[in-house]
């Protein structure tokens, strides 16, 4: 039980601070899980992380709970997943009950600043991973040209074809390392697995049934089942499923897809903002399942696919594809944080330097993430002020 609480409040202290979206996420949960526990090393959390790339659903989120999972079986997966959206979530059902229009925040200085401090975690993240990952000429030439090629090809196809096409690169050029890679075991049988695969499987076909698919429940487990990419990408499928048959009208949509820019944590919360707002009678409830099915199916695929995951891995073949698949894990992050991170994120020299400063205090100065993040904040309304 004490790993347990252990890891529930470590993943609620990150999920009050963990602005920026997916690819910031992965960049926090290497920093507090990889450097600074060490709960796992570099090479088991690439795995993590490309498991979670390949697997429809949020990215970061089944990250964290495979993170959970690895240090302490199932209820510390589901531990950790609770631990990080319980703040997220609450904002955004507090948000589905009480606002009625949500201020448009698009232009405020301190979430410019906590965007500025997304880069910085992320680019810190890309550093050391490249150094443990990408450590001759052969792995650094696939994570570039993972890079190049998530950047050529968008969206899931571009991500799945450089992890294929990292793996395959691997097993032509590379040796299988010495030793098994040990470094990602999970305990948890595997009947669990296959148990989780089942209710997957028996939730797709419950929203086939005449009727389901079109209701609220249905739009979300249908989403959170077929989105692949994160958090953005499952704003279309939930449009089209919620605002287009007239379940909720559209300008609440976007304010509440808004408002879930401006919070920590995951994006897919904003299941429980949808909750809310479309059964305002038992407003409480609704949000909470909202949160529940929308991130269900991407957990129960995490959960069937990790038991197994050791043996697989034990294979040569796959110890070698294994290798370029973690260094095409890095090109991803790398491609991620070139477009839309940078180039979207910096658009004048304060924020090239408030990015560059927390960039040193995080690497140089070993700087709390959570300091960080509230002096990007403090430091990105300074600079409107002064600018505007």
């Amino acid at each position: 039980m004490a790993a347990i609480a252990e890891i529930f409040w470590t993943f609620f202290r990150l999920g009050l601070i963990a602005f920026g979206g997916p690819v910031a996420h992965l960049g926090y949960y290497r920093r507090w899980f990889v450097e600074q526990r060490q709960w796992m090393s570099d090479g088991a959390y690439a795995q993590l992380v490309a498991l979670g790339q390949m697997l429809p659903g949020p990215s970061s989120s089944q990250t964290g709970f495979a993170i959970g999972i690895h240090r302490a079986g199932l209820a510390g997966g589901l531990a950790a997943w609770v631990g990080f959206t319980l703040p997220s979530a609450v904002l955004m059902i507090g948000l589905g009950i009480g606002l009625h229009r949500v201020e448009d925040l698009a232009d405020s200085g301190w979430l410019n600043g906590l965007k500025l401090a997304a880069i910085a975690v992320v680019a810190q993240a890309v550093y050391g991973m490249a150094r443990q990952l990408c450590p001759d000429l052969t792995r650094a030439l696939i994570a570039v040209g993972a890079a190049l090629g998530a950047s050529v090809i968008p969206g899931i196809s571009g991500q799945l074809g450089v992890i294929m096409v990292g793996g395959l690169a691997a097993m032509l050029l590379l040796s299988p390392p010495a030793s098994g890679p040990g470094d990602l075991r999970v305990p948890m049988r595997r009947r669990t697995g296959l148990m989780a695969l089942g209710l997957f499987v028996l939730g797709l076909g419950v929203i086939a049934l005449p009727g389901s698919s079109e209701s609220l429940w249905g739009v979300l487990y249908r989403s959170g089942a077929l989105v692949f990419g994160g958090g953005h990408v499952v704003l279309p499928l939930l449009e089209t499923g919620l605002v287009t048959p007239g379940l909720i009208d559209n300008d609440r949509f976007l304010a509440g897809y808004g408002a879930a820019q401006a919070v920590p944590g995951p994006i897919f919360t904003f299941g429980g903002y949808l909750g809310a707002q479309i059964a305002p009678g038992q407003a409480v409830a609704a949000g909470l399942l909202g949160v529940a099915l929308i991130f269900a199916p991407g957990l129960l695929l995490m959960t069937a696919l990790l038991p197994f995951w050791h043996s697989l891995s034990e294979w040569h073949r796959i110890q070698q594809a294994l290798l370029g698949i973690n260094a095409a894990v890095v090109g991803l992050l790398a491609a991620v944080l070139w477009n839309p991170l940078l180039t979207r994120g910096i658009t004048d020299p304060a924020d090239a330097l408030i990015a560059l400063a927390a960039l040193v205090a995080l690497t140089a100065g070993r700087a709390p993430s959570y300091l960080v993040v509230a002096a990007c904040a403090i430091a990105g309304e300074v600079a409107l002020r002064l600018t505007g």
